[in-house]
């Protein structure tokens, strides 16, 4: 079977990624820098050959799918599996908050226990499994040609960690950068590296151009 290319993208900025609100499945939209880093990423899309864009449902990721749509000529389809994790009642905290608020949690969280789950949320085991089988899925899908999956911090990291054998618990050492390419192969045996976090597109432009 021939393998997949994918380039999985986080979201833009919002205005909760400035505040360190937790969004969880919350349905926040970009902010004015969000929405430039997205026209920056579909700019450097453009002429990548793309064949398929899919992206999470939810706005901020949905916002930033669109702008490469404009770009590569192909259509969004939304991919529910693609969310980010479900934090349940962190959602809508600072991370202050929840340290202050819920310390007991907060440490679990912090330790990255994988069988915790918020109050109303996912563990990092269920939400790992969710993404690797929506991901293994499209990729299979699309054997041979070129993807890209728009999606969240949570699902780079599950999806980094997949590609290069870290552990759940294993201390992040990765960037996770809003509108960062990463770039992935899928094969029958699993997914591998190619390249991570080029943000080459969001600094061949004056950031001057936000508030124009």
């Amino acid at each position: 079977m021939k393998s997949t290319r994918i380039i999985a993208i986080r979201h833009g900025e919002t205005a909760w990624n400035v505040d360190t609100r937790i969004q969880g499945q919350l349905d926040i939209p970009l902010n004015k820098v969000g929405r430039w880093q997205a026209e920056r990423a579909a700019l450097a899309l453009a002429d990548q050959g793309i064949d398929h864009l899919y992206a999470s449902d939810l706005t901020r990721a949905w916002q930033t799918a669109q702008a490469i749509a404009e770009k590569t000529g192909r259509s969004v389809q939304a991919e529910k599996g693609l969310r980010e994790r479900g934090f349940g009642e962190f959602e809508g905290l600072t991370f202050d908050e929840i340290e202050t608020q819920r310390p007991e949690q907060a440490l679990r969280w912090r330790q990255r226990d994988p069988h915790f789950a918020p109050p109303g949320g996912e563990s990092l085991l269920t939400f790992r499994e969710r993404i690797i089988s929506t991901t293994l899925a499209l990729a299979e899908r699309h054997a041979g040609e070129h993807v890209v999956l728009v999606a969240h911090g949570g699902v780079m990291d599950v999806l980094y960690r997949a590609a290069t054998g870290q552990d759940l618990q294993a201390p992040r050492t990765w960037h996770l950068g809003n509108a960062a390419l990463n770039r992935l192969l899928w094969h029958p045996e699993g997914l591998s590296l190619v390249g991570w976090g080029d943000v080459g597109h969001l600094q061949t432009a004056g950031l001057d151009e936000i508030s124009s």
